[in-house]
Parts: C-alpha cells; sequence; structure tokens
C-alpha cells in the first residue's frame, strides 16, 4: 500500500503553490518532474514500474511507486492537497483516463493530462480537464512551422492565437512602428525586439526596425503566419 511521504508537513505542501505531482514517470513526465525540480519546485514523482522509480532515486527528491488507478493510493500519497498534478501516462490509456477521473474527484489539484491521440483528448476534455497535453503533435505542428525558414519559433494558443519569432519583413523596417498601422492592415501587433547581440525589450510606437532585428509578432494563426512570412 503507498503511504503518505509528505504526512509531516502536508499543510506546507498544500500552502505551497509550487508544488506539483507527476504521475507517469517516462519520457515526458520523467523530464518535466527531472526540469520543475531543478527550478525548486516541490515535485513527487510516483510510477507504477518499480524499474522507473529505482531510477528516479537521487534524481528527485521524492519518487514513489503506487498505482495510480486506485483512490485510496492518492489519497495516502496527499495527491488531493496539491495544487498542480500532471499525468503523463501515455502508454495505458485506460490507466490515464483512471488516474485522471480519481483526481477530478478531489476537485483538486488543477490538471494537466498527457493525450497520445484525438480520442484520448476527446476523452478527457470530456471529463473535464482544462489543460490537455500533446506533446508529439504540438511539437511535429510548431517544428513544421520553424522548418518552412522564414519563422525562427512558434508558439500557439488556444482560441486561434499565436506568437512568432521572426525577421521583420521590408515593409515594416526603417519607420517607427507608430505610423504604419500593422494592427488595421495586418491584423497583427508587434510587441518585442530583439537587436543583434542585444536582449529582448517591448516596441513602442517610435520603435524603428532594421532588417538583422529578430520581433515577436502576435496575432490569430493565419495572420500572424501570412505576416511572418512576408519578404
Amino acid at each position: 500500500m503507498a503511504r503518505n511521504i509528505f504526512s509531516s508537513h502536508s499543510a506546507a505542501v498544500s500552502d505551497k503553490a509550487s508544488s506539483v505531482v507527476v504521475i507517469g514517470l517516462g519520457r515526458f513526465g520523467g523530464s518535466l518532474a527531472l526540469e520543475l525540480e531543478a527550478q525548486g519546485t516541490e515535485v513527487l514523482g510516483i510510477d507504477a514500474s518499480a524499474d522507473i522509480v529505482q531510477s528516479y532515486n537521487g534524481r528527485l527528491t521524492h519518487v514513489v511507486r503506487a498505482d495510480s488507478t486506485k483512490e485510496e493510493a492518492l489519497r495516502q500519497l496527499s495527491v488531493h492537497e496539491f495544487d498542480r498534478a500532471v499525468v503523463g501516462i501515455g502508454s495505458d490509456i485506460e490507466a490515464s483516463i483512471l488516474t485522471t477521473s480519481r483526481i477530478l474527484k478531489f476537485q483538486r489539484p488543477q490538471i494537466w493530462a498527457k493525450a497520445i491521440s484525438e480520442p484520448h483528448a476527446e476523452i478527457l476534455g470530456q471529463l473535464g480537464v482544462e489543460h490537455v497535453i500533446r506533446p508529439e503533435h504540438d511539437m511535429g505542428r510548431r517544428v513544421a512551422h520553424l522548418v518552412l525558414g522564414s519563422i525562427l519559433d512558434y508558439v500557439e494558443f488556444e482560441d486561434d492565437f499565436v506568437m512568432i519569432r521572426t525577421s521583420p519583413p521590408s515593409l515594416v523596417r526603417d519607420r517607427p512602428l507608430g505610423v504604419l498601422g500593422l494592427r488595421d492592415k495586418f491584423g497583427v501587433t508587434i510587441v518585442a525586439v530583439k537587436r543583434p547581440g542585444g536582449t529582448w525589450g517591448h516596441t513602442t510606437a517610435q520603435t524603428v526596425l532594421y532588417d538583422d532585428d529578430q520581433i515577436i509578432v502576435q496575432g490569430s494563426k493565419a495572420r500572424a503566419e501570412r505576416f511572418s512570412t512576408m519578404q
């Protein structure tokens, strides 16, 4: 039976906004847990495999073997006292769905759940998961944009909104942004600029862009992409 490794300080865990439980320590969940802990986040890693748990001993402060599909096991590990949970189980869809449904019953923590297919994502959404993650799918779409060449980085949000790092098209160079009317003409906003050898800074109406700058463009997916591929 799983034991509550946070029993001596469960109140501290529940009060700390940066406490996260990561369930499923495969490539996605494991790398996520390590990165969170490296940033000073208190992390509890859970996996059903003894070999995987052993591999994270000494790398994660708290890591246990448990059957996350069992509500009692989750309660004994104080999962219901965490602010955030990541369900990173990908190879066993049934275990992913059962684990997620158990945590949803607690009404806490907030859940991020990994999906490996569109039907899997759809089921998680129907359960009430607000944050459904599709790492392979999302990375594939992102890399496709980078392969095109004109886009240097690409972040897509919900509601058809993106932010793109690119070079300024010729039509926006050498004049203050305030006189260009980009939002009216193209439906986008240039929110930041980086000079060669410099650091990122916010743009203003007086900002003038040059051909060796990098910029951050935000707007709807179609409009931001169209603007970023202009010469």
